[in-house]
């Protein structure tokens, strides 16, 4: 039970903390000055979580079973992180502007669940669904 609860605390409270983070962000700062910071810190604590992970391969000799996925995925982080330090240097609340993304975030990834990923979606998941962009609606009036 820790296993499966565990992953969604440290989900929750690392967004807590980006978000914080990210809406107190220098307004006068480069983004980019921010984010290269940002990953630094990142590199670095990857490459010690690494060590401290007994790897059985080497740091360079496991680059070898990666693939698109990782290139991609840095690619994505850096769009993610510069739009959320843009929106709220646009004036979006820290309240509202990641419940909004996050939302059709949500719904975004359904039809990718479904078609590419074969998930299930039944009558339950539908009116959750309906009633997130029902949210949404009242959110932004």
């Amino acid at each position: 039970m820790f296993m499966y609860v565990f992953p969604i605390v440290l989900i929750v409270t690392s967004n807590i903390l980006y978000n914080i983070c990210q809406k107190s962000t220098p307004q006068k700062a480069n983004p980019f000055s921010a984010l290269f910071i940002t990953y630094l810190v990142a590199g670095i604590l990857t490459v010690v979580a690494f060590c401290l992970s007994k790897p059985d391969k080497s740091f360079i000799q496991s680059f070898r079973e990666l693939n698109w996925t990782s290139l991609a995925l840095g690619a994505s982080i850096v769009g993610l992180e510069f739009g959320y330090i843009m929106a709220y240097r646009a004036g979006w609340n820290i309240s509202v502007g990641s419940l909004v993304a996050n939302i059709i975030l949500a719904i975004a990834l359904i039809p990718i669940g479904i078609f590419f990923y074969q998930e299930g979606f039944g009558l339950n998941k539908v009116l959750g669904a309906v009633l997130c962009i029902a949210g949404l609606v009242l959110i932004n009036k």
